[in-house]
């Protein structure tokens, strides 16, 4: 895959984590309330990627020949409960995210559910709607992910 989304290929999910930075893409869904408040999914303390910290609501890979839209809904649905038919997402935008071991060409969404969130127990340690006061407290303290973060910064508080 391009910086642009252009499919150049297929990989394993395990060779996207392997440290050579073959860049894949993602989909990453931010979830409000009506009261502004946003939704974060606790990562297991399993996960080989930033374990037991606060993330991004909604959050993985597009598999091959899957649509970003497509990928949102699964993931959604997976890790959240959420039917794709109770949402509206919204695109901020996309860019290339790159850690020590991976680089994400990430599509960063949004949307307003004021619902019931089910977190997936095999996916998930549970999450939380937070306020905007909680999450400025948090940044920079290793709290959050630095993604997340850096995503909070960039697309939504603008």
């Amino acid at each position: 895959m391009d910086a642009e989304g252009k499919v150049l290929g297929k990989i394993l999910r395990g060779e996207a984590h392997d440290g050579r930075k073959v860049l894949h893409p993602v989909v990453h869904l931010h979830v409000f309330n009506s009261k502004g408040d946003i939704y974060l999914q606790r990562r297991p303390d399993w996960k080989d990627i930033q374990p037991g910290k606060w993330d991004t609501a909604c959050g993985g890979h597009i598999s091959y020949g899957e649509t970003p839209e497509e990928a949102l809904a699964r993931e959604v649905e997976e890790e959240l409960g959420i039917p794709a038919d109770a949402y509206m997402p919204e695109r901020l935008g996309m860019y290339v995210f790159e850690s020590v071991t991976e680089r994400e060409l990430v599509y960063v969404n949004k949307a307003i559910y004021d619902g019931a969130v089910n977190p997936s127990a095999e996916e998930l340690n549970g999450g939380r709607f937070w306020s905007s006061e909680e999450i400025l407290e948090a940044m920079g303290k290793g709290v959050l992910t630095p993604n997340f973060e850096s995503e909070y910064q960039e697309w939504i508080v603008k």
